[in-house]
């Protein structure tokens, strides 16, 4: 039976930028670096066998070989939840240049916790074997990503090809994705265990879409 795997790379340098954005005193274009460099690290280690690679026939200057290149005929999505997804997008997509961008933007209502969708740029359908990364910093209460999840495999997308990398999750949205979506594996800098009230991850980053983008 499919279990949720939630992998926290034990990186030096995810914990580094990590402290930078928790800290509440990091400016703002600080602040976009470091969840940019998170960004790129988790992804890093999100697509490590999960990209597919095709054996080629190459030359060196001494001998005939054969070497691998990724395969680019496999198709590849990132899905950023707007707005802070932004912020850990561009580390992303570093790595996976040829991908196709599909914005997602959620709203939260600040009293019944409840996620509204105000923009969708999915496609009507994603491709057979698409790989799919949902670039979202933040697993809290699990609305928006159970929601995200839910619109992602209506138009196709394999939940054993979705891979989530968000900067700090908690156990309420972990549970909800493990008991619908046990396939899917989770690359975060840290599992933070409690979320508020407010439906905020303590002692998690505070906004950060609005940290990212210098707004209140």
């Amino acid at each position: 039976m499919a279990q949720l795997r939630v992998y926290v790379p034990p990186h030096p340098l995810i914990r580094h930028w990590l402290t930078v954005a928790r800290d509440k005193n990091t400016p703002v274009a600080l602040f976009r670096t470091a969840m940019k460099e998170i960004g790129h690290w988790l992804t890093y280690e999100a697509i490590r066998e999960w990209l597919p690679v095709q054996e080629v026939a190459i030359e060196t200057p001494l001998q005939a070989m054969t070497g691998q290149f990724m395969d680019v005929s496999t198709p590849i999505a990132i899905v950023p939840i707007l707005r802070a997804g932004l912020a850990i997008m561009d580390g992303c997509q570093e790595l996976l240049p040829t991908a196709s961008i599909y914005h997602l933007g959620w709203v939260r209502d600040e009293e019944t916790l409840e996620a509204s969708c105000y923009l969708n740029r999915l496609p009507d359908r994603f491709a057979p074997q698409t790989r799919v990364l949902i670039a979202e910093p933040m697993l809290a209460t699990g609305g928006t990503i159970m929601s995200t999840l839910e619109m992602l495999v209506e138009r196709g997308a394999d939940p054993a090809m979705i891979r989530i990398i968000c900067v700090v999750c908690a156990p309420p949205a972990l549970q909800k994705i493990n008991q619908q979506y046990p396939g899917i594996n989770i690359f975060a800098a840290n599992i933070d265990e409690v979320v508020d009230q407010k439906g905020w991850i303590v002692p998690g980053l505070g906004d950060a879409g609005d940290r990212a983008f210098g707004t209140s």
